[in-house]
């Protein structure tokens, strides 16, 4: 799970390249010096690393145009980047050259009620999308863990999750039409503001989850929803992890689509309650989270339908929200998760993978069993509705020996997914992280279609070279 070490494609950016880069974006929209490009050499992936020659802030789209323009006539890698705080090393500038960020261009452009869409730059961040919206009475309903710090453009590259993926779906859901910019410098123009276009081959589609290796997204034209009239959640407390997986079995086989079903254990609930001081039940094995959205008596009979399954499976405890501010509680125990984990050691590995819905408790003893064999401290929490788990394993690197043990585990991981029919990402991406397992879910001849899909884009290769193995 380390980097790349540097790449055949050419890095030429020699001091007449940096006088171009900088005629075209200002001087201080180009930075060059260790301290200035350090922070872009990581993202929100631990272990990779990788320093680019040059960080480049564009401010508009005739700016990302004369940029890939130059990069692709000199030979230059471009790694698009928004926040970075993906989790598959997909904005690591693996062979150096241009890390091209897109926070300067963060406006909200337009949010249409009469046609329930939104308008925005690559740059704006997601909880700034949906803060919008919900001005308007109106629903932005990706909702990602890193909404606060994400952009949308962003979420978009990597068909970013979220907390409400089972019943409102995941990013991909919502892209109606997008701006982008081709690594030869043309800006093309997909979808739009229709719900409804069939119009040629869905390149919309095909663009949202191609992690920056085919254009450079910098505007965004998205789906709303209206606003839910009310919401609600509960907290059922399980002796084991696989128990809460029945359950979740349970409530989806008795009619009900939950609008949030996630579950945490043992270890990330004593890690979030050291974090946040929730109240949380520590001596339970598991915690499932679940909720909903829609008119209040709708709410509160799923609620109970719900909580009643989880009963039948033998839950230790079941406790309803009585108000918003309880509710709030309980999903900001599961959005600190991942924060709450980092606490316990200066390495944290967290990775996904997605089983079919009825093997999630084979999975979650699987995971177990595997942290077992390889003796690393994992914590699983994740999506239970649609099967996408997040193992997490925390370590000290200065145990010599844990990195190794951590990788084989995941290795493992990843390996049993895909025997019980699941998949190495379901929302975090592929990136540099997960790219020595591609082959193994999609086969050979599916990996050659992809290379050659992107040499129709970028036929220079310039664009986040490598990501696709090659």
């Amino acid at each position: 799970m380390t980097a790349a070490g540097p790449g055949t494609v050419p890095a030429t950016l020699d001091a007449g390249v940096l006088d171009e880069l900088r005629a075209l974006v200002g001087a201080e929209h180009v930075l060059t010096s260790d301290g200035d490009v350090e922070p872009f050499s990581r993202d929100a992936t631990p272990l990779f690393r990788a320093r680019p020659d040059a960080v480049v802030l564009p401010s508009t789209t005739e700016q990302v145009s004369a940029i890939l323009t130059l990069a692709t006539r000199r030979g230059i890698p471009v790694t698009p980047r928004g926040a970075g705080s993906n989790l598959a090393a997909a904005t690591v500038p693996e062979h150096g050259g241009i890390v091209l960020v897109l926070t300067r261009m963060n406006a909200v452009l337009e949010v249409s009620g009469a046609e329930l869409l939104a308008v925005v730059q690559a740059g704006a961040t997601t909880a700034a999308l949906a803060d919008a919206a919900a001005a308007q009475g109106l629903l932005y309903a990706p909702d990602p863990g890193s909404r606060t710090v994400s952009t949308v453009a962003g979420n978009v590259a990597m068909c970013a999750g979220g907390l409400r993926g089972l019943k409102y779906g995941v990013t991909r859901n919502y892209v109606l039409g997008l701006e982008a910019v081709l690594p030869t410098g043309e800006v093309l123009r997909t979808g739009g503001r229709l719900w409804k276009d069939v119009a040629g081959y869905d390149l919309t589609r095909l663009l949202t989850g191609s992690e920056g290796t085919l254009a450079v997204i910098t505007e965004v034209t998205v789906a709303l929803l209206p606003l839910p009239a009310s919401t609600g959640t509960g907290v059922a407390y399980f002796e084991h992890l696989a128990d809460a997986g029945r359950a979740v079995a349970r409530i989806i086989a008795d009619g009900a689509l939950p609008a949030t079903l996630e579950f945490l254990d043992r270890r990330c609930i004593n890690a979030v309650e050291d974090f946040a001081h929730l109240g949380l039940d520590r001596e339970a094995g598991a915690l499932l989270l679940f909720g909903d959205d829609g008119a209040p008596d709708v709410v509160a009979t799923s609620l109970e339908r719900m909580a009643g399954a989880c009963t039948r499976l033998g839950a230790r405890g079941v406790t309803l929200a009585r108000d918003v501010a309880e509710s709030d509680a309980l999903l900001a125990a599961r959005r600190c998760s991942l924060p709450a984990l980092a606490r316990l050691a200066p390495i944290t590995m967290l990775e996904d993978v997605t089983v079919p819905r009825p093997k999630l408790a084979e999975m979650v003893d699987e995971i177990d069993r595997i942290a077992g064999r390889h003796d690393v401290v994992c914590a699983t929490f994740g999506h239970a509705g649609d099967g996408n788990l997040h193992p997490t394993i925390v370590f000290d690197p200065a145990d010599g020996d844990v990195r190794r043990r951590a990788e084989a585990a995941f290795d493992e991981v990843f390996r049993t997914a895909m025997r019980l029919g699941g998949t190495i990402t379901g929302e975090h991406g592929v990136g540099a992280a997960k790219r020595p397992w591609l082959a193994a879910r999609l086969g050979e001849d599916q990996l050659a279609l992809l290379r050659r899909i992107k040499t129709a884009f970028d036929p220079a290769g310039i664009l986040n070279p490598g990501k696709l193995g090659s």
